[in-house]
């Protein structure tokens, strides 16, 4: 018997050594290990907020492994479809620190992992059909042409159960042959979602448009029910068939680290939109767990506990 989910996933979680001291990675002598995956930031988030969230993964029989295992276990995310593969080694990735508010550097050491075995072999239907809503990304159907043709599989089969599914394209064209396969690829994969949820330089490449306005109407007209624009600081813009708007970004004093923040947008729309929420409203949400995300090291550790994100929220409702 499976567990009745809220919300599935799916994708690749890293060992993650995050530098000690500002510099060249080659540079740097000390270390801390956090935990990393695009999919799997996602899924803590959500599970922090009360979701109960399956995560589908591959890890090696090994010591990243049993830590990506030790993870989900202590963020209460099921991992009934994570496979231990003895074959390959569990992938982790290098990230430098920066004290000025800029991108990180990060160097993945992924090539051959575990998780870039993913196949249709991984698939259980018993287990994801049942779930509410399926989130997707970018990353996972770019690690392998297997772990691609999953992607593909998940979405059409949850489209047909008539569950909900979220896209973020979190881009990684040096994992891809060419920018086009990638677009080409990701914007066939975003046909089967409701709400897709591009930042606005990932939706240059994958459109060609540049305005907002324009990412968003290309999406629409491919079969989204929503489509949300990060503009970054500015907030994000969004719009439906009927509606449309930008909803101002959190104000930010101190940025510390800034990998993490679609993945906490996507925690606050996704989250937001379960929870009946309006798209604006969900949009607000998702600013406001994306500034959280950025204010801290680490990808997923400034993502909020539902007790937490009440008390932000409710203090908002008494200042208005």
């Amino acid at each position: 018997m499976h567990p009745t989910l809220d919300v599935i996933t799916y994708g690749e979680a890293m060992a993650m050594f995050v530098a000690a001291e500002t510099g060249a990675l080659a540079g740097v002598g000390q270390f801390t290990k956090r935990i990393a995956g695009a999919d799997l930031n996602v899924a803590i988030g959500l599970s922090r907020l009360g979701f109960k969230v399956g995560y589908m993964s591959r890890v090696g029989n090994d010591s990243f492994g049993q830590y990506v295992r030790d993870t989900l276990t202590k963020e209460s995310i099921d991992q009934g479809c994570v496979t231990t593969d003895a074959r390959y080694p569990t992938g982790f990735q290098l990230k430098s620190k920066n004290d000025d508010g800029s991108d990180p550097a990060v160097e993945y050491f992924r090539k051959g992992s575990a998780a870039s075995h993913l196949s249709m072999e991984d698939y259980v239907a018993g287990y994801v059909l049942p779930a509410r809503h399926l989130h997707l990304t970018g990353v996972a159907p770019a690690i392998s042409e297997s772990s691609r043709e999953l992607a593909f599989h998940l979405a059409r089969e949850m489209r047909q159960a008539g569950k909900t599914i979220s896209f973020d394209p979190n881009l990684r064209p040096t994992l891809w042959p060419s920018r086009e396969a990638m677009a080409a690829a990701l914007n066939d994969l975003a046909t089967f979602a409701d709400w897709v949820l591009p930042g606005i330089g990932e939706g240059e490449i994958l459109t060609g448009y540049t305005k907002a306005e324009d990412i968003a109407q290309f999406y629409l007209d491919r079969g989204a029910k929503g489509v949300i624009v990060k503009l970054g600081a500015q907030g994000a813009y969004y719009r439906t068939a009927d509606d449309s708007g930008v909803v101002a970004g959190q104000r930010v004093e101190n940025v510390v680290d800034t990998v993490g923040a679609g993945d906490g947008f996507a925690v606050g729309v996704v989250s937001a939109l379960l929870d009946g929420r309006t798209l604006p409203q969900a949009v607000a949400r998702g600013n406001r767990i994306g500034a959280l995300a950025i204010q801290v090291i680490g990808d997923s550790e400034g993502l909020p506990t539902r007790a937490e994100l009440d008390a932000l929220e409710q203090a908002d409702a008494l200042a208005a």
